[in-house]
């Protein structure tokens, strides 16, 4: 199998590939790895077909026009279990290649980054002066941490980038590309690199054409980093520059942890990437039906000597009576009500401690807050509450029916309740 691709999207760049490619094989060579070389290039003339040919590369010719047409054949047409895209105007350095290669397994996406320490960026003034205020836009825009991503030098894993829908078809792709991989919960990781000016020939870049494509993927990315669907929403609220969310965030941080001192090993049911699963004690699991979530959460788990199970509320993998304590908050209003609450009681173990929160629908405080919160926040949860509880019909049905014990009850700003409850013996 081929441990490696290449991929160097190119616009006639013969003159540079015949120096590029034999350079790049000549590293290759030294990992002592299985390797192929694909170049993209979508009006190649007998010049580069020649060169590539002469190195034993592969040429493609991508079906859609643009940069990011030609990242995405490469991607298709790969057949390495990672994948390196590189320029072909020999300003992304061969040896680098084995930089990006020994870090293969630290993250799903390697960066040579010309921004973070030990990097540098030898291009004329105002170039970078462009490259700097459209990286810290994009970074600091869409909460990333990332300092260079608009560049091209990275190393992917293929199964993670091959499931990557990109659609852009400029250079903006390379954000695009970013975005939607860090939204699945994988990580991202940056080392550095010197970049030189092409040898031969002049960018394909046009500042003006690109900018405003720059600025349609920014909003489009900005909605989806500020959505639900990105794998570190509830990390990222707590820091949120939305003063009332940030507020909600560490208060129900603050209630929970306080109910969860001394309470033994938890399962924590729906657990998303709140930063409430590092405070679980060792031995929790944290239960999530979301894939990226957990994926993003594993930096919190591992980390802490908990495990992780993908798996639904409706129906717990998992046997009857195994924990001491249990902890839902804000997930039974997400689902469907019928059998939600018998599996937090099957799962729980007898004298056991059930934390349960949950927008409470009989106080108008809460219903004003939902409102709000769908105007400062469209994209956020509030249109996803599909089952209204009240903290009457909770108690009815925990105290009243199943036996439990009231043990403490806490509100934020008198909207969302937390009960914890202890399960009869």
């Amino acid at each position: 199998m081929t441990d490696l691709s290449i991929v160097i999207p190119a616009l006639n760049e013969a003159e540079n590939l015949a120096l590029l490619l034999p350079q790049v094989r000549d590293r290759l060579d030294a990992l002592g790895i299985q390797y192929e070389v694909l170049v993209v290039d979508e009006l190649a003339n007998d010049a580069t077909r020649q060169v590539v040919a002469q190195n034993g590369a592969r040429l493609l010719t991508p079906d859609s026009r643009g940069y990011g047409g030609a990242l995405r054949a490469g991607f298709e047409q790969a057949e390495g279990k990672y994948i390196i895209t590189m320029d072909a105007d020999l300003s992304h350095p061969p040896d680098i290649l084995c930089d990006l290669w020994a870090e293969r397994e630290n993250a799903e996406v390697v960066i040579a980054s010309r921004y973070v320490k030990g990097g540098q960026a030898h291009m004329p003034v105002s170039r970078l002066v462009l490259s700097l205020i459209l990286n810290l836009l994009f970074s600091r825009g869409v909460g990333l941490t990332t300092r260079d991503m608009s560049s091209g030098y990275r190393l992917y894993a293929a199964p993670v980038i091959k499931r990557c829908a990109a659609t852009n078809r400029n250079f903006d792709v390379l954000q695009e590309l970013l975005v939607l991989i860090l939204v699945e919960g994988h990580r991202v990781k940056e080392i550095p690199f010197q970049y030189r000016p092409r040898r031969h020939g002049s960018s394909h870049a046009r500042v003006i054409k690109f900018g405003m494509a720059y600025l349609r993927t920014f909003g489009r990315l900005w909605r989806l980093r500020n959505s639900i669907s990105s794998a570190d929403y509830d990390w990222r609220a707590y820091n949120s520059w939305v003063l009332p969310q940030r507020y909600w965030q560490r208060q129900r941080y603050h209630h929970i942890v306080k109910m969860l001192a001394g309470q033994g090993r938890c399962l924590d049911v729906g657990c998303g990437s709140s930063r409430i699963v590092a405070a679980l004690p060792p031995g929790s699991v944290a239960l999530d039906i979301l894939l990226r979530k957990l994926r993003f959460a594993r930096r919190q788990w591992q980390e802490n000597g908990q495990a992780a199970v993908q798996g639904s509320l409706l129906g717990l993998p998992l046997p009857s009576g195994t924990f001491l304590c249990v902890l839902c908050s804000q997930v039974i209003e997400h689902i469907p009500r019928a059998g939600v609450l018998d599996e937090l009681d099957r799962v729980l173990a007898p004298g056991g401690t059930l934390i349960l929160g949950t927008p409470d629908y009989g106080k108008w405080q809460w219903l004003v807050v939902e409102w709000l919160y769908g105007i400062l926040l469209p994209q956020a949860y509030a249109d996803e509450h599909i089952t209204h509880y009240t903290r009457q019909e909770l108690l009815d049905e925990l105290v009243g029916r199943r036996g439990y014990t009231l043990e403490a009850q806490r509100y934020i700003l008198q909207g969302e309740l937390i009960l914890r409850l202890r399960k009869p013996k």
